[in-house]
């Protein structure tokens, strides 16, 4: 049997519960782990398996949520339990790597190093590619490369949108910082992911568009600038405005990264990946929808292309989709909106 590396674990409850029962709540996670460790040692986990407590709170079920391995827990298993109110997601990627990326050269160039840091943290001391930025349009692979390096270094992908950190009373932005980065010092190595970096990142100039969120940048900035020991921990920042950014905070990242969007041969590799397993039959010239598709992003091409002539003929109870059905679903997009007539007042 394999010895799971990671484990998490979602709160189901009580198989009864009666008015009087209160749901226990992981005040302190390495407590936890270790308590879980005595409980559990030896037991075979999976995917979907209920763990049940029997000493604090008798019969209180856990669900396996990811075990990675599959296996059996012993004293070097990683032990991460979801709040059910979290922010915070925590992953063990495994479907996607970094040859899915299409194109993006110069970026999965680069990215290289923060690949060799996971894998052996300790070989680069204080030269660790801690603080990395990727900026690009939407839809060109950001958020797709931080999961392949994730799932290449074999390191759990801890991510929330940054538009989350900010809460409704005076402490929570703070509070959710430091729950993020308390979360990825248990499980280093790892990757700490920040996606639409821009809404809490913005220039001062910016301050009435942005609200009071200070008070989050306060706390992202010790975590990024290493007051704590975050060893083994890279984090990723992730925008669609780079020009946006707070040159205190874009300071901070010792590289930036650009994702581009693709270009003609890129964007038949990505309608042919992703017409390889496709419900219908395929009755198209690919070459003809990338040369019309020129400013389409990896994710325009299969949300709002592939997705649309896929929909239509289903609906309309074909078995098969043709050049003409994606032609058809590029100009609905390319279409100008038209505006509404000026009213004239006499």
């Amino acid at each position: 049997m394999q010895e799971v590396r990671y484990l998490i674990l979602r709160p189901l409850g009580y198989p009864l519960k009666a008015s009087y029962h209160e749901y226990p709540v992981v005040d302190n996670p390495r407590v936890f782990e270790r308590y879980a460790k005595d409980q559990w040692k030896g037991e075979f986990v999976s995917k979907g398996k209920m763990l049940f407590d029997y000493r604090m709170f008798p019969d209180f079920a856990f669900e396996v949520v990811n075990a990675e391995p599959e296996g059996i827990i012993t004293d070097l298993t990683r032990i991460l339990v979801e709040n059910p109110r979290s922010v915070i997601e925590t992953e063990i990627v495994k479907d996607v790597g970094i040859c899915d990326v299409v194109g993006q050269d110069e970026a999965k160039s680069k990215v290289k190093v923060i690949l060799k840091f996971l894998q052996n943290p300790e070989k680069f001391g204080r030269w660790a590619p801690k603080n990395v930025l990727f900026y690009g349009p939407p839809g060109t692979g950001k958020t797709m490369t931080a999961k392949a390096l994730a799932n290449e270094a074999n390191v759990p992908f801890i991510s929330v949108k940054s538009t989350k950190l900010i809460g409704e009373h005076v402490g929570d932005g703070a509070r959710r910082i430091h729950e993020l980065y308390e979360r990825a010092r248990q499980v280093a190595p790892c990757i700490v992911f920040l996606d639409e970096f821009d809404s809490i990142a913005l220039d001062r100039s910016y301050q009435d568009l942005r609200g009071d969120v200070s008070e989050v940048v306060n706390a992202l900035l010790t975590e990024l600038d290493g007051i704590e020991m975050n060893d083994g921990i890279c984090t990723i920042a992730a925008t669609n405005r780079i020009e946006l950014l707070d040159h205190s905070i874009r300071s901070r990242f010792e590289e930036e990264i650009e994702f581009t969007l693709p270009n003609f041969e890129e964007r038949l590799s990505i309608l042919k990946n992703n017409l390889k397993d496709f419900p219908l039959k395929v009755r198209a010239n690919l070459r003809v929808v990338a040369e019309i598709t020129e400013g389409f992003s990896g994710r325009d091409l299969v949300e709002k292309v592939i997705k649309s002539a896929l929909h239509k003929a289903i609906a309309e109870e074909r078995d098969y989709i043709e050049t003409s059905d994606l032609v058809r679903a590029v100009e609905r997009i390319k279409k100008p909106v038209k505006q509404p007539p000026k009213q004239m007042f006499v």
